[in-house]
Formats: C-alpha cells, structure tokens, sequence
C-alpha cells in the first residue's frame, strides 16, 4: 500500500519515529519539525508518530508535547496519518494526555507498556483498555519489553485486540513465534518496531514499519514496505540486504534519538544535533563507527 493509493490504513504503513528538533539552546524548535515532517512526507512516509521514544517524549512537558502534535498536524494532517505518543507509566496521566491530544486533532494514539511499575498482565490489560476506552480514537500499541521491563504475553494481546479501539500493534518484542500467533489470532494491523525485522514481519502478514532508521532513507524504506506488500520478495530482500548496514548507524551504536539527529545534521536537514539529558550527542568513536556503516551503505556525507 503506497502513501498515495487512496487507501490509508489508520496508522498508514511507513510510519518515521520522529525525532523531535530542538534549538542550540535546549528548547523545542517546532518549526524546524514541521520542515522534517514534510520532508519525510514528500519522500514516501504516509504516517508520521509525533514524541515516541525516538523523539525524547520522556524529557518533553505535556505542553511541549502537545505543541508538537499541533506543529506536525498544521504541517502535514492534511497527507500523513499523525499519531500522538501519549503513553506514560501512569495511566490517569495518559489519558489526560490522549484527550489532549485528541483535542488537537490527531489520528491515532501510540501507548507504551508501563514501564518501572512492573504490572502484572492484567493490570497491563487494565491499563491499555482504560486509555482505549476514554477516547474515540485507533489505539496502537507498543510492545517493547526491552525498555519498558515488561512483555505483554500474546495471551494479553489477544484479548486487548477485542477491544473495539485497539486496532494496531507495533512490535518490537523480537520474538516471531509470539508475534506470528498474535497475527493469526487477531484482526491486529502489526507493525514492525524493529527496523531489521521489516521484511520476515511482512512477509507474516504485518502492514508495515514504524521505524527510526527512515528518517535517514525513506524512499528505500518506502521501496521496501511497497515491494513486500506486493508480494515481490525478491525486491524486498534486495532492499533489505541494501539498509542493513543504515540501520546499524542509526541504532546500532548509540540511542536511535542520538544517531538519527547527527546523521540528519550531517544530510543537513537539521542545524543541530543536540538532544536532551540524560542523552549526550556521539562521541568520536561512536560518530567513527556510525560514519564506518554509512559509508558502507554507499551514503555521502
């Protein structure tokens, strides 16, 4: 399913992570999100996620997560699905945050495990249903037990896709049995959350990518989710054998939030490279190695 065949699912199918801009000085620099926002859109992206993990979301207030939400939308509501990640380990402060956003206007919502907590599965279930039942909008989930501590068991996710508003998954579980599972148990539209694993997730059945590495090459990415839902593996697995060596610059060496803001000030699609502490920008042998894969893939600096 391409960005412009008419036929958008509700979360679109290569969806970036967006990095979230900030000024030399620390602050937000919505303006320079709106120009990334259209620039992935221009080059294939018909899904943007707004303040996900790869955009700092945990050092961002509300209200300059919010105002992202608003920047994206004015730039590119009009030709990109725009989910808002709105999910916390607490849940009455995601739903508060969900109904802002909703608000604003967005089309989707992104909810993470609730990590540190450490709930049992049913209290993971009772969370995502919470947030699901106090909006009207597509819920999509986010399994990444790496960083949240907690897996969410395929049993769990088969009975949270009943829930009329929970339509989506994106997966970074790393487990193909128990993804697979999930998508022949459920009507679930499955995302990748691993870049690497794009195309054995597709050819399973998943719809497409939400991703850190697209940010850097979207229209190879675009090629990518294209050619395997066509059905053209042997496209597909050219494409994917050509990213390998960008998706270990991007996440293979530092945060993908680091990586990706130094190889898009390096492209000169951002001024700067700063993130927000706890993060720090690459050292010299962290920049070395990312610039080492670069080169790998081909990628003038």
């Amino acid at each position: 399913m391409s960005a412009t065949d008419g036929t958008l699912r509700p979360f679109g199918t290569l969806v970036p992570a967006m990095v979230t801009p900030f000024t030399v000085n620390g602050e937000v620099d919505y303006k320079q999100a709106a120009a990334l926002a259209n620039k992935l859109v221009d080059d294939g992206c018909d899904g943007i996620l707004v303040t996900g993990t790869t955009g700092e979301t945990p050092t961002l207030t509300d209200e300059e997560n919010l105002k992202m939400f608003a920047a994206v939308l004015d730039a590119v509501g009009g030709r990109a699905r725009v989910i808002a990640g709105t999910g916390t380990n607490d849940t009455r402060h995601s739903i508060s945050l969900s109904l802002r956003a909703a608000d604003l206007g967005v089309h989707g919502l992104l909810i993470v495990t609730p990590y540190y907590n450490k709930p049992s599965q049913s209290g993971i279930r009772a969370h995502f249903e919470a947030i699901a039942d106090s909006t009207p909008l597509p819920v999509m989930i986010y399994d990444i037990p790496g960083r949240t501590g907690m897996a969410i068991t395929t049993e769990t996710m088969i009975k949270l896709a009943d829930h009329p508003r929970i339509v989506a998954l994106k997966d970074a579980k790393a487990d193909f049995t128990a993804t697979s599972r999930v998508m022949a148990s459920t009507d679930l539209d499955v995302y990748s959350g691993d870049d690497g694993l794009t195309l054995p997730l597709m050819a399973a059945g998943a719809v497409g990518l939400v991703s850190v590495s697209a940010h850097i090459a979207p229209r190879r990415f675009r090629a990518l989710i294209d050619a395997a839902a066509a059905g053209d593996f042997v496209t597909a697995r050219r494409i994917h054998f050509e990213l390998d060596p960008l998706i270990r610059a991007a996440m293979g060496h530092v945060q993908g939030a680091v990586a990706v803001k130094q190889i898009l000030k390096w492209q000169g699609i951002l001024s700067n490279s700063v993130v927000r502490l706890p993060l720090v920008e690459p050292d010299e042998a962290e920049i070395a190695m990312i610039k080492a894969d670069l080169a790998e893939a081909g990628m003038e600096l």
